[in-house]
């Protein structure tokens, strides 16, 4: 089992695939990617030794996150190659949900079986303001489709922020009314290109989470390759509410996942100031020097992130590693 200098334990492994993304989200990538961005990306055969090695560590869950994986051609190799890997229990996915309605049946087919989908807005108005895309209608699919595929956990991603969307809490409750979904709300983080914005849009978790206590939500139980998020459920609604809350004190406590960029880069925490190349070791097919390699890494993570400090470290934006 993989554990680092505090304890913590990590069998949860965030695989970016590619930082492209075709969202041009106001907190995020509001002028789009650069120049460099999707350049030497790694391969199925980088991938399968990268999978194997975290296998041997004794990780159970892997979530293919980007920029947005589904840019990726060849993404029914990579899901299959990690529903097929030994030891990985569950492979789930993040995606704005652009395509969806058309390409998440062979995904699933693939191996896929939980995913997280992207709604700043229920709003379609206000859902292009947010992303700079006309698509409301094919998140709103994609929910529907991938609740009737029998996915084991279907997730939806907000990022709340004071001007753009939290007027639509209530909306997006009564949305989890009678849908078996998990409405997740995601603290605004600052991040290297995104200072002014966030000083002027951010939303305290702690606020929410006064809001749901208020309203009856409680506190339920996480499992344990469980995200950052705590949730909350509520009697009376079929779906739950999930809250991200990176500036919580007790947020890097419960720490049980690492990432790996589309490039290859180990990072030990999405705010981490460095990030250690393993791709010497991948392109060989080093399955144990890549097991190896990861172990002695770890013992140089941090017990908490720097974003109280205001410090992001070396992330420009969230499409560098899906968050």
């Amino acid at each position: 089992m993989l554990y680092d200098a505090f304890g913590r334990r990590f069998e949860y492994l965030r695989l970016s695939v590619t930082d492209l993304c075709n969202f041009r989200c106001n907190y995020c990538l509001p002028n789009g990617n650069d120049c460099n961005a999707g350049k030497n990306e790694l391969s199925l055969f980088e991938i399968e030794t990268l999978l194997h090695a975290f296998s041997l560590l004794g990780t159970s869950k892997i979530r293919i996150t980007g920029g947005e994986p589904t840019l990726r051609k060849d993404l029914c190799d990579i899901i299959a190659i990690a529903a097929s890997t030994s030891g990985i229990k569950k492979v789930a996915m993040t995606s704005n949900a652009f395509n969806l309605p058309k390409t998440l049946p062979k995904y699933i087919k693939s191996g896929l079986s939980a995913l997280n989908i992207s709604a700043d807005s229920l709003n379609p108005y206000q859902f292009r303001a947010i992303t700079g895309k006309q698509k409301l209608h094919s998140v709103l699919d994609t929910i529907d489709l991938a609740l009737d595929s029998g996915l084991d956990n279907v997730k939806i991603n907000t990022v709340l922020m004071k001007q753009y969307n939290l007027d639509q809490w209530e909306q997006f409750l009564a949305f989890t009314k009678d849908k078996e979904v998990t409405w997740r709300f995601i603290e605004l983080m600052r991040t290297g290109d995104n200072s002014d914005f966030h000083r002027s849009q951010h939303v305290s978790g702690q606020v929410l989470q006064n809001r749901l206590i208020e309203q009856g939500w409680k506190k339920t139980q996480k499992e344990a390759n469980a995200g950052p998020a705590d949730e909350y459920s509520h009697p009376d609604y079929t779906g739950k509410i999930g809250l991200i809350m990176p500036y919580s004190e007790e947020f890097c406590k419960s720490c049980n996942r690492l990432r790996v960029s589309s490039t290859g880069n180990l990072h030990l925490c999405l705010f981490a100031s460095s990030a250690s190349s393993l791709r010497d070791n991948l392109c060989r097919g080093d399955i144990v020097g890549t097991k190896e390699q990861i172990e002695v890494l770890l013992q140089y993570k941090r017990e908490s992130h720097l974003l109280h400090h205001d410090n992001s470290g070396m992330t420009k934006n969230l499409a560098m590693l899906g968050g």
